[in-house]
């Protein structure tokens, strides 16, 4: 009865009758979020592309001009962009990961070595969870209805069809997914540990304890033993990882490794592509 008196508002509130709130994410993944939520009401742009490295943005004028004149800011949080915070923008900012129940939330998270982690408060890979998916959106239905209160009725409605086809797909998953269970893996760096707890993966460690900072030789070494003690066969990588590193991982342990996608255009495809290359 819900969804029908949803439809019915929706259809009833016609297309054009207000202008589209513009909307800037921060990733390409939010931006497919906000998309499917606020539909042909919202005008949303990204301001990184999947390729980009996340937590290093360089902005086009284009790009700040659009960050200013935003209605909303929706952004992943925690310490993910650090790059944002000496910009400016004059709209409302949501917070994507408020309502999601973070993993590694240690504060600060501090390695053997002492060296403070990158992602110090909670792991912010959180997206990669598809279930995720019901706490971001309802955090932006909310963040959408206080900017067009008119409108609430049709972002709930959008959400509803969005989740509606997530559904399924995550039993697909956890289908195809499902005789990797219980594979122990090596990441380059922890972009991957929601993925790896809804879908069964036990992540041994990660070989960059900071973004892009290759480890040391020394780090390598355990790296090894660590890997050949607990019997690892997997190695994920990012399409941003370093591909030497990557490479010598698997040559002396004989792991096999895999690179999946931390982001994507369209948050539903960029599941069935990373199922798809870990199936394979």
């Amino acid at each position: 009865m819900r969804f029908a008196f949803l439809l019915a508002l929706a259809v009833w509130a016609a297309p054009g009758q207000a202008s589209l709130l513009e909307v800037v994410t921060t990733s390409a993944d939010l931006r497919s979020l906000v998309a499917a939520v606020g539909g042909d009401r919202v005008k949303v742009e990204s301001l990184a592309l999947p390729e980009h490295d996340p937590h290093a943005i360089e902005l086009k004028p284009a790009q700040l001009a659009a960050l200013r004149r935003a209605a909303l800011v929706v952004r992943v949080g925690l310490d993910h962009e650090p790059w944002l915070a000496r910009l400016k923008t004059d709209g409302m900012v949501l917070d994507a990961s408020r309502g999601v129940h973070l993993l590694q939330t240690q504060t600060p998270r501090l390695r053997v070595e002492r060296k403070a982690h990158s992602h110090a408060f909670g792991n912010t890979h959180y997206w990669l969870d598809p279930r995720n998916a019901w706490p971001i959106t309802a955090s932006i239905v909310e963040a959408l209805s206080r900017l067009a209160p008119a409108e609430r009725a049709v972002f709930e409605m959008n959400r509803a069809r969005f989740l509606q086809r997530l559904e399924p797909k995550i039993a697909e998953w956890t289908q195809r997914l499902a005789p990797l269970r219980g594979a122990k893996a090596v990441v380059i760096h922890d972009s991957w540990a929601y993925f790896a707890e809804r879908f069964g993966l036990a992540i041994v460690a990660a070989a960059e304890s900071t973004p892009g900072v290759p480890p040391s030789p020394a780090e390598l070494s355990k790296l090894f033993a660590r890997m050949r003690e607990a019997g690892v066969k997997l190695v994920i990588a990012d399409p941003h990882s370093n591909p030497a590193l990557v490479r010598q991982i698997a040559e002396k342990t004989g792991a096999r490794p895999v690179t999946l996608l931390p982001s994507g255009l369209d948050y539903i495809a960029l599941f069935d592509e990373n199922a798809t290359r870990l199936s394979r």
